[in-house]
């Protein structure tokens, strides 16, 4: 064990005293805000800067007028097709709308033609104008006000109140949900990806420079691996703990400034029954934090870092024995789709099924089983997962990382020594079948 501890240690001190670790660790937290500040500065610079764009509209039945918005005006005319495009390729309009003579029942036809592709917002835009101004026409000639049908209707907020065993209710709000679980599936989706690169890498490196065969001489292969799969865990811990203390205190300076409550002073006003009543019955704002008021932020912060670190050693082990088998990182690309499909399947499964149904059948054994629950549990802790789920989870997680890591560790073993050849499927099966 004190052998494996030293490796950890070197494997930790090497990359935390490096200036790109320290780079990176600083400045991402202030990056990817500076980022999306950069691109909404964009879009609002190009909002008020773009000129407004003309369609000429040719109805053929005479029927349909379409409200202009800020981004796109509509010019009706009786023009032929050929003269209405001549304009658009004149450059004097930005687009041409042709509505032809149907049926309101079965409207076909209708054509948009543009010297640009038209944007997804474009084509959406003009086919739910067009959609209402057919509604309200069919109406009309059924003998119905379409004045009086925009009157009733009616906006609906459901609020959702989840119920435990004790009867215990609690506000919950599925947008919120969802962006934990997206947020927090993601972001183990990223470091396992670059973390266990990172132990891949190393492997190869120490290899290729021969600095492994003077290690192997003082220590098992076993325990190089282990000791470098965990040191390079430590760094990824080390980095999301300092990723979180710089934005809680950056949040805590920019609230101030601004006057705002952090959420500490929010949930200990929340305690107050009187108060989060008056909150929520009075602003929207209280009703958020309501909602917030309701997730168990322990169980999440403590099921990432678990998962964060169950997926990482996980999945570090088949990185490590992936490296072991190779003399370049070139050579390494026909043994990583093995490892990858299964994070794929996990990441494109978040989205599909667990943010969508967390409790579907599909969310639960995507959250079961080890190689995609990393990142498909996370996805449903936010709305709330049975407690037996989750110590299955984990457990078989752990039980996975065991699994991996002696599979790794016969891979391992023999090929760190190995140079000059390209190992394959068949080789390692080999060496894996090997008892020495």
């Amino acid at each position: 064990m004190d052998k494996i501890w030293l490796v950890i240690q070197r494997e930790y001190l090497a990359r935390v005293k490096k200036k790109s670790f320290l780079l990176v660790t600083l400045l991402t937290p202030l990056i990817f805000p500076a980022i999306m500040g950069i691109f909404v500065w964009i879009a609002l610079e190009e909002k008020d800067n773009q000129s407004l764009r003309i369609i000429e509209v040719v109805d053929d039945n005479n029927l349909f007028f379409l409200e202009s918005s800020e981004q796109y005006a509509f010019s009706f005319s009786n023009l032929s097709e050929e003269k209405a495009k001549e304009l658009v390729q004149n450059g004097e309009r930005y687009g041409f709308l042709h509505i032809p003579n149907f049926e309101l029942e079965d409207p076909k036809g209708i054509t948009y033609y543009g010297e640009e592709n038209p944007s997804m917002n474009l084509i959406s835009y003009l086919e739910n104008n067009l959609k209402k101004k057919i509604e309200e026409q069919r109406l009309f000639e059924s003998g119905i006000d379409p004045k009086i049908i925009n009157e009733v209707r009616t906006k609906v907020a459901i609020k959702s109140i989840t119920l435990d065993d004790q009867g215990t209710e609690t506000v919950s709000d599925a947008t919120v949900n969802y962006a934990i679980g997206f947020l927090a599936g993601i972001l183990i989706y990223m470091f396992i990806f670059i973390y266990g690169n990172q132990i891949m890498q190393g492997v190869i490196e120490e290899k290729s420079s021969r600095i492994v065969e003077i290690l192997v001489s003082s220590l098992k292969p076993f325990q190089l691996m282990m000791g470098k799969i965990l040191g390079i865990a430590g760094v990824g811990l080390t980095q999301l703990l300092i990723w979180i203390v710089l934005i809680g205190t950056l949040t805590t300076i920019v609230t101030g400034f601004l006057g705002m409550q952090m959420p500490q002073q929010q949930a200990m006003e929340m305690a107050n029954p009187e108060i989060a009543q008056g909150m929520a019955n009075n602003s929207d704002v209280g009703e958020i934090l309501l909602v917030l008021s309701g997730i168990n932020v322990t169980q999440i912060v403590l099921s990432f870092i678990f998962y964060f670190l169950g997926g990482y050693l996980l999945y570090g082990a088949l990185f490590a024995g992936i490296g072991s088998a190779v003399d370049a990182p070139s050579d390494a690309q026909q043994f990583m789709l093995p490892v990858t499909i299964p994070l794929i399947v996990a990441y494109m499964g978040l989205f599909v099924f667990v943010l969508n149904d967390p409790n579907s059948t599909t969310s639960f054994w995507l959250s079961i089983i080890p190689l995609t629950s990393p990142i498909a549990m996370m996805g449903r802790v936010s709305y709330g997962v049975p407690l037996w789920e989750l110590i299955l989870s984990m457990g078989l997680l752990i039980t996975g990382f065991l699994f991996t890591t002696w599979l790794a560790g016969k891979i391992y073993r023999i090929g760190i020594l190995m140079h000059g050849t390209k190992p394959t499927y068949k080789t390692l099966w080999k060496w894996i079948k090997t008892n020495n």
